[in-house]
């Protein structure tokens, strides 16, 4: 483990030092970022402007929600977009033969080479807006508190299917597209899960697990966490982790090496 944690700081003190040499990104990341909260913000405010309510959810109860997504989107945008994507440049190009070479686990290094610290500004803008809500809330420490474990289990869930989505570039090598439909799919955790009808909250619930990902830790941190969803979400999270390093490893058994 000690190893472990020794490579990630190389890794990413790397990474933050090659990006630091474009810093005009991270102002331009900042306006992008702003200017996507403020949308989705326009947008829920769109529901409730006439009094209108999701059943169960206040104006600042799903605030909440949109700053947990929103938190997901920068963790989506730091941590798995610069690391999973490369899977595909890896395969095309044929460098994964070094990385499966390397004295470390293969999706070790593929899930955590670099970072990008253009997606801390959607990090930040997700704290702001949760404890915003909270406050007008009245949310307490313990209530923060309470959301860390259902929503660490959200980020295991996201980590899994964007990795297992990159596994597929073993066979089809272009799966750009792919992963731009998770993402679409993904953008309706931005809202409570009640606010779509029951066939779609079917959907987003046991084949895209998009309740889990921002609905479940909301209710956890508002102290309306149902047991059966928190156990839900930790064997979720579990089972699918453990999916995608299988599948990884079912998927090399198809790759053919640069030198092969």
């Amino acid at each position: 483990m000690q190893r472990y944690l020794k490579v990630i700081r190389l890794f990413w003190s790397a990474a933050i030092s090659a990006e630091m040499e474009y810093r005009l990104n991270f102002i331009i990341a900042t306006l992008s970022s702003l200017g996507n909260l403020a949308g989705s913000i326009f947008g829920l405010f769109l529901f409730y402007r006439t009094g209108y309510t999701f059943p169960g959810w206040s104006w600042d109860a799903a605030l909440i929600v949109l700053g947990i997504f929103t938190l997901l989107q920068g963790f989506s945008a730091t941590f798995l977009a610069p690391n999973l994507n490369r899977i595909v440049r890896h395969v095309q190009e044929g460098t994964l033969d070094f990385v499966l070479l390397k004295p470390i686990r293969s999706q070790f290094w593929l899930s955590t080479h670099t970072l990008s610290p253009w997606g801390l500004p959607d990090l930040i803008f997700g704290c702001i807006i949760i404890a915003y809500a909270g406050k007008r809330l009245g949310l307490a420490i313990d209530d923060y508190l309470l959301s860390i474990f259902p929503l660490g289990c959200g980020l295991v869930i996201l980590y899994s299917l964007w990795f297992m989505l990159g596994s597929t570039s073993i066979w089809f090598v272009k799966i750009y597209n792919v992963t731009e439909v998770l993402r679409g799919l993904l953008e309706a955790g931005r809202y409570p899960i009640v606010a779509y009808p029951a066939a779609y909250r079917v959907f987003f619930t046991f084949v895209v697990p998009v309740a889990f990902l921002t609905t479940v830790p909301a209710q956890a941190m508002l102290g309306e966490g149902q047991l059966t969803w928190l156990i839900g979400a930790v064997f979720l999270a579990v089972v699918l982790f453990f999916v995608s390093t299988w599948f990884w490893r079912f998927a090399l058994r198809f790759y053919t090496s640069a030198s092969s």
